[in-house]
């Protein structure tokens, strides 16, 4: 995996900006725009994924970064509850829906491929530094 030396550089960051920007798009419209409580906690979380991935890696330390990336995961998980709710009142149609479900599982599943990617590096430093 290449260095990244800004977490604009993140793939992942990226991915959960664009998540984040269609989550707002959709939000604006429709049975959303009356409820604030919903809309809100839509937004919120999916703005958390991405400026926990941002407070993460600027900590600079990998412990520190794969907390706040299993933070973000959460807020990953917290978006697709988010969306079942707004799917069961009607709020969202169910094209937008799978859209944004398939999005938001595959954000999860690169926030867990750099959280393993982390763990094993520090193994693997841990290692070496015992021999």
């Amino acid at each position: 995996m290449a260095t990244a030396e800004r977490f604009e550089d993140l793939d992942v960051w990226a991915k959960a900006r664009r998540l984040t920007k269609v989550i707002y798009e959709v939000t604006e419209k429709s049975e959303f725009a009356r409820d604030y409580g919903l809309r809100d906690q839509l937004r919120r979380a999916a703005v958390s994924v991405m400026s926990n991935v941002a407070e993460g890696f600027e900590r600079q330390g990998d412990k520190e970064f794969r907390h706040f990336l299993s933070l973000a995961k959460g807020s990953a998980g917290e978006v697709r509850s988010h969306l079942f709710v707004a799917l069961d009142v009607g709020m969202i149609e169910d094209e937008q829906i799978q859209y944004l479900q398939k999005q938001s599982e595959e954000l999860s599943r690169m926030l867990s491929g750099l959280i393993w990617y982390l763990q094993k590096s520090d193994a693997e430093k841990s290692a070496k530094s015992k021999a």
